[in-house]
């Protein structure tokens, strides 16, 4: 095994810090920005499901495994035993992505979904740090066709999701540029949406 040289080893020490000081007064500097819209999103997300409706979410990358994240704490549980809440990440079925892909083409791999499980009243969780996905913007217009409502979870200014949302949407946008920060800022935010579910559900704390 290979060690590093003592100038390495500094460069990539300073590095790490400066990955969580970056990392660290963002979230710091978002927090005041994105409360509002992130509080919007859980009153949108829990007026859904107490009326039983779902949560479906998309995203491509590191954005589908935060989709498939979010899902797995509303399914299972994020820090309370409750029952298991309604939420299905779009990213999961290869079968289904790959014959779309195949078949029609990837930017249809959401919005056919979105076709087969969406009704009024759902929510569409769309994940894309750049705003300008292709896929996700899909399926968007497939969503507000359906009188679906759409929480989008954006970074660099929103892109093109920014501009196609309706006043009756919510907008989280995270105000950097780098992909890495924008999705260590997403993770926050779903955490901080189970647990304003969570709450808004069952009241109290889990702690309690």
């Amino acid at each position: 095994m290979q060690h590093f040289t003592l100038h390495t080893d500094i460069m990539i020490n300073q590095r790490i810090l400066a990955h969580f000081n970056e990392s660290a007064e963002l979230k710091a500097r978002a927090a005041e920005v994105l409360a509002g819209p992130i509080a919007n999103a859980v009153e949108l997300m829990f007026s859904a499901l107490s009326n039983g409706n779902k949560i479906l979410a998309c995203g491509n990358g590191g954005s589908a495994a935060d989709c498939q994240h979010f899902a797995a704490e509303l399914v299972g549980r994020f820090e309370r035993e409750r029952l298991p809440l309604p939420a299905l990440a779009l990213t999961t079925d290869t079968s289904i992505i790959t014959a779309i892909g195949n078949d029609y083409s990837y930017n249809e791999i959401f919005s056919k979904q979105v076709q087969a499980f969406g009704q009024a009243g759902d929510v569409l969780l769309a994940f894309s740090t750049s705003g300008n996905s292709a896929n996700v913007l899909a399926a968007i217009d497939v969503a507000l066709e359906r009188d679906m409502r759409v929480v989008a979870m954006t970074g660099k200014g929103g892109g093109a999701i920014g501009k196609k949302l309706t006043e009756a949407d919510v907008h989280i946008c995270v105000p950097h540029d780098r992909t890495a920060r924008i999705q260590e800022v997403h993770l926050l935010t779903i955490h901080c949406l189970c647990d304003g579910i969570d709450v808004a559900l069952f009241g109290g704390d889990a702690n309690d």
